[in-house]
């Protein structure tokens, strides 16, 4: 493993760690920021818990552990997957700028939405990464080709050896009358 990775992940990972461990300890100062995007959600989805401060505590769980598996480079992929996903619906509810009547207000929860975004880019990069080994996508279209190789050795080894077969079976034939 690069020494990039091994000094970025943990980097990346620590905003999530600390924020879901503050989210957990009190869901009650996030729980009203998080309303006007946990209202509509949990309208369309029904295996979603109804109060806010449960699906507060929901996704700062699934940031601290996220965090922790992809600090300690454990399921890298995954786990940056986990954090972006989490990461969505904590910036559209803690980050609306164009609510925001006071101008340095907006500035200010601008700039935040705006580093979200970012932290969501370094995320999709992250779960992209293979660590230099092969994808699995990779993995399956090389296995594939191989197979596609392997059949057509086959298939022209069955054409050259058939028809001598056949002629040998013809005269056999012949010399058992």
């Amino acid at each position: 493993m690069s020494l990039l990775r091994v000094a970025g992940r943990p980097l990346l990972a620590a905003m999530f760690v600390t924020g879901g461990v503050n989210s957990l300890r009190d869901p009650g100062a996030v729980a009203p920021l998080a309303e006007p995007v946990v209202r509509p959600v949990t309208e369309h989805v029904d295996a979603l818990p109804d109060r806010t401060e449960q699906l507060v505590r929901l996704n700062a769980a699934v940031q601290v552990a996220g965090g922790v598996l992809l600090g300690l480079g454990r399921f890298p992929r995954l786990s940056a997957l986990a954090l972006a996903a989490t990461l969505v619906p904590t910036t559209l509810a803690a980050h609306r700028f164009w609510e925001t009547d006071d101008p340095s207000d907006r500035a200010q929860q601008r700039i935040e939405f705006l580093k979200n975004l970012s932290m969501l880019g370094g995320l999709l990069i992250a779960a992209d990464d293979t660590g230099s080994a092969p994808s699995v996508v990779w993995r399956g279209r090389h296995a594939a080709k191989g197979l596609r190789r392997d059949a057509r050795l086959v298939r022209r080894s069955v054409r050259r050896t058939a028809g001598p077969a056949a002629m040998a079976g013809g005269v056999r034939a012949k010399l058992s009358r």
